[in-house]
């Protein structure tokens, strides 16, 4: 299956196909330098598969988690770049999870202000959310993506094989974003976590959160209204990400908990939170409320002492709602 995100200036192509990531010259010009950037939490043998696709390929290994997205290996991998003469026309591949689809996302998109970029996730975290949409940052500090711009992958690889060698607390952690897009746009995606088994119903799953996402990136690409929308849950969940130094628990945990901590229909919470307990996410952890504005105070969605929260209270619509940093003690 084949999707298609038309933006302003360029469409990226969303190849959703099992054993894609073995027929790479299909889908994307490997007839250049290609850098593949990778961590080691990625199968060595899924490292090997797609280097030996790539005539003129390279391969650079980051240890894998948050700290991965840190100006020194940005800084690494740019210098290998210089070292091996690569040019615009050279290909950035990020093969591996949404850490890495960041850090090799901002490296093409300001090495030599921008090279050709394509991307194979590996996670459910990558392949349902943060593959597609253009947003690449690094983090500075324990302050999530806040040094980043807006770079979309010309290809998006999704091979669902990939999924198989990932650890149980990742591939459910991935899903909650599944459980957001269902939340704030499609109520069969809900339906699906409520009702079925949800390894069975994994491919569309992933495909209908794609879908949602690539409508809300297609009509608001740079996040000026409705593209909000996605950060349901984001707003107290990144807070919390950076309270536990971006280490302790995954980004979809604490997104759950930052949904938890918003909804305020009570019926909804508790269907939630049924889906949440049936993947075995945290549903709270402690913090100080303090920490949590302080956090929120410095969030790139703020502006001055204002900040827009995303709300629901029917499944399926979302609702934007600008309000002062200091009321959301409420909800934390």
């Amino acid at each position: 299956m084949e999707l298609s995100v038309n933006l302003t200036e360029q469409k990226s192509r969303i190849i959703i196909e099992r054993d894609a990531m073995l027929h790479l010259a299909d889908y994307i010009d490997v007839n250049c330098k290609v850098m593949i950037i990778t961590d080691d939490g990625v199968p060595e043998r899924y490292q090997k598969q797609v280097l030996a696709q790539c005539p003129q390929g390279y391969l650079h290994v980051c240890r894998h988690g948050e700290g991965a997205k840190s100006f020194p290996v940005y800084q690494q991998i740019c210098e290998k770049l210089l070292q091996l003469n690569f040019s615009r026309k050279d290909r950035i591949l990020a093969l591996g999870g949404g850490v890495i689809g960041d850090l090799s996302g901002f490296v093409a998109a300001t090495f030599k202000r921008g090279m050709k970029f394509a991307s194979i996730p590996t996670t459910t975290l990558s392949q349902i959310d943060s593959s597609i949409g253009g947003k690449v940052a690094v983090n500075l500090g324990e302050v999530k993506n806040v040094i980043g711009t807006f770079y979309h992958p010309e290809v998006v690889l999704i091979d669902l094989n990939t999924l198989r060698t990932l650890p149980k607390r990742h591939y459910y952690n991935g899903l909650v974003e599944a459980v957001k897009a269902g939340m704030i746009a499609d109520p069969e995606i809900f339906r699906l976590f409520e009702e079925e088994e949800i390894d069975q119903a994994l491919e569309e799953i992933i495909t209908r959160s794609l879908i949602v996402k690539k409508h809300v990136v297609e009509e608001d690409e740079k996040e000026q209204n409705l593209r909000k929308i996605l950060n349901f849950g984001h707003t107290i969940g990144h807070a919390i990400e950076s309270i536990y130094h971006l280490h302790d628990y995954y980004h979809g945990e604490c997104v759950a908990m930052g949904m938890m901590k918003i909804l305020e229909d009570e019926q909804l919470k508790e269907r939630l939170k049924s889906i949440l307990k049936k993947m075995e996410i945290p549903l709270d952890v402690p913090y100080e409320i303090q920490e949590v504005i302080d956090f929120i105070k410095k969030d790139k969605k703020a502006s001055g002492d204002q900040i827009t929260i995303v709300q629901v209270r029917e499944i399926g619509k979302a609702e934007l709602i600008d309000m002062k940093i200091e009321d959301m003690r409420k909800f934390c």
